[in-house]
């Protein structure tokens, strides 16, 4: 199935780690972000994290997982679920304290963002890696991310099956991703979707404040 165009993409953070990022006007990798001493707010598996520090990815691009900003093909992530969950130890926050950041793999590559996407959840030791563009429509499972029932143009069932084969890795595949080395820059995002009317008018202030002009919408569909 060919991918839809253009293409999205979803970063997730605490909005508690909205003035740092504001005030370097990226998303910043990992590794990035520790080399100029900021310290963001976790949201992230520890364990899901040491792997990824030591992974690397195929060169070029070359480096780690943890040099390069992630992005999901799709919001209501599974990780948001564990989030919400109460289940990624060491992270105070719920749903609704997570923002969303939106752009499309086009508007990257057309910044020339160097970067690499893999067919699944990168943490995982058989996810594969892939720097060409042109795979973009194989290696995605487009067929199980937009099928019905959809949200915002995505299926709302995330969950593995074991009793269908065509689900049994449904939660891994749910989570391909696409690396961009680095930084992301705010001018490449279209817009930061929030859970409700409450964090909208907190995230615009905060914009407001900072001087960055981006859209803030109320996306429910894009949370559980």
């Amino acid at each position: 199935m060919r991918a839809p165009h253009p293409t999205r993409l979803f970063h997730i953070t605490a909005i508690a780690n909205l003035p740092a990022i504001l005030a370097t006007g990226a998303l910043l990798s990992k590794n990035q972000g520790a080399t100029v001493g900021i310290n963001y707010q976790n949201i992230a598996h520890a364990g899901a994290q040491g792997a990824r520090a030591g992974r690397p990815v195929p060169d070029p691009p070359g480096g780690l997982v943890h040099d390069f900003v992630p992005f999901y093909f799709a919001p209501r992530s599974p990780m948001l679920y564990a989030i919400n969950g109460g289940r990624v130890a060491g992270c105070p926050w719920r749903q609704g304290d997570i923002v969303h950041f939106e752009t499309t793999v086009q508007y990257v590559v057309g910044l020339g963002r160097l970067f690499v996407f893999y067919d699944r959840n990168a943490t995982l030791a058989f996810s594969t890696p892939h720097t060409d563009l042109a795979d973009l429509d194989s290696a995605v499972a487009w067929d199980l991310l937009t099928e019905a029932p959809q949200l915002d143009g995505f299926c709302r069932y995330w969950q593995n099956t074991a009793a269908e084969a065509r689900y049994a890795d449904r939660m891994e595949r749910r989570q391909a991703e696409f690396l961009v080395k680095d930084d992301t820059p705010l001018s490449c995002m279209t817009r930061l979707g929030v859970m409700d009317a409450a964090r909208q008018a907190q995230v615009q202030a905060m914009l407001a404040k900072a001087g960055v002009a981006l859209a803030v919408d109320v996306m429910p569909s894009w949370y559980f």
